[in-house]
């Protein structure tokens, strides 16, 4: 199965984008977990002056990562990344008639 992060990278850099992922995992004494950028972001994207970063997901939760993004924990991130000029978006996959169709909401 392709994960949404693949999914993102190849559009992102189909779109020209040099693109990376940005969230680790975290190694714990019981397994470890998963940790995004700031909170909230996967992927960030670079192409001339434009930078973006973005939140992964299946298209039946890119309202819930929208609302973990604008929530109260991630405001100041939010805040710094919007004054600093990035864009912020979520990108939900799914698979439709055989083909990755993706949903994109802007954050910023």
């Amino acid at each position: 199965m392709t994960s949404p992060t693949q999914l993102t990278l190849a559009k992102l850099r189909e779109d020209g984008y040099l693109a990376e992922v940005v969230e680790k995992y975290v190694r714990t004494g019981k397994g470890g977990f998963r940790k995004d950028l700031f909170g909230f972001l996967d992927v960030v994207g670079l192409r001339g002056t434009q930078t973006l970063g973005v939140q992964c997901t299946s298209r039946a939760h890119v309202r819930n990562r929208v609302n973990k993004i604008e929530d109260e924990d991630h405001a100041v991130a939010l805040a710094a990344l919007r004054e600093a000029g990035w864009t912020i978006q979520v990108l939900g996959w799914d698979k439709k008639d055989g083909r990755w169709r993706c949903k994109t909401v802007d954050c910023s």
